[in-house]
């Protein structure tokens, strides 16, 4: 159970993106959730070859550089007709440097001749009272569509505008922020996740 009136915890992540989209879905939970940036926390090398390993990895650096209770996500886009790739290298698909616009058009260019065009957005969310927890609390969301061949919409962030979802007959950059809090790879990681936290942390 946590000992802190306030419950901070930092997300070990520097993206602005990922820290409003999450910081939406955990108000009203008595998490107040900071980002690393704001403790000038050198980010962890991520050597993991999954997901899961490197949420852990970012969890424990955050928790140890700061000595809060950290969160990590990693997540990514994984595409059937390229083994799973982009995968954990979603966010540096074009290069270390590149940007969202980049790996959106790597992506398109390695789909040029691909008819199958299915994909999934996978979350991995790890949690650490500590950065020794011998125990992390760990959830994966999994969220299905497929690659369009060009991008559409403006909202979201990464891959958002070439990921349809077939049902909806939109793509996520087209999702209101509601819409895909409801639906998203990290919206259903994290139902798992909250559950957990008011049991296993907050001890509610």
């Amino acid at each position: 159970m946590s000992s802190s009136s306030e419950n901070i915890v930092v997300l070990a992540s520097g993206n602005r993106g990922k820290l409003l989209e999450l910081g939406q879905l955990l108000e009203g939970v008595g998490i107040t959730l900071r980002s690393q940036a704001d403790f000038e926390v050198v980010e962890a090398e991520e050597t993991g070859l999954s997901f899961i390993e490197n949420a852990i990895l970012k969890a424990r650096n955050a928790a140890r550089q700061t000595g809060f209770a950290a969160l990590a996500d990693d997540s990514g886009l994984c595409v059937d007709a390229l083994g799973g790739a982009p995968g954990i290298y979603s966010a540096r698909y074009a290069g270390a440097n590149a940007s969202e616009a980049d790996n959106n058009a790597t992506l398109l260019t390695a789909l040029a001749d691909q008819s199958n065009r299915r994909a999934h957005f996978h979350c991995a969310l790890a949690f650490v009272r500590h950065a020794d927890d011998p125990a992390p609390i760990v959830c994966e969301g999994l969220w299905q569509g497929e690659i369009l061949s060009a991008p559409r919409g403006s909202n979201g962030f990464g891959y958002d505008p070439l990921f349809y979802v077939a049902e909806l007959a939109l793509c996520s950059a087209e999702l209101s922020k509601a819409q895909k809090n409801q639906l998203s790879h990290r919206a259903l990681a994290l139902k798992l996740l909250l559950p957990r936290l008011h049991s296993e942390y907050l001890g509610s």
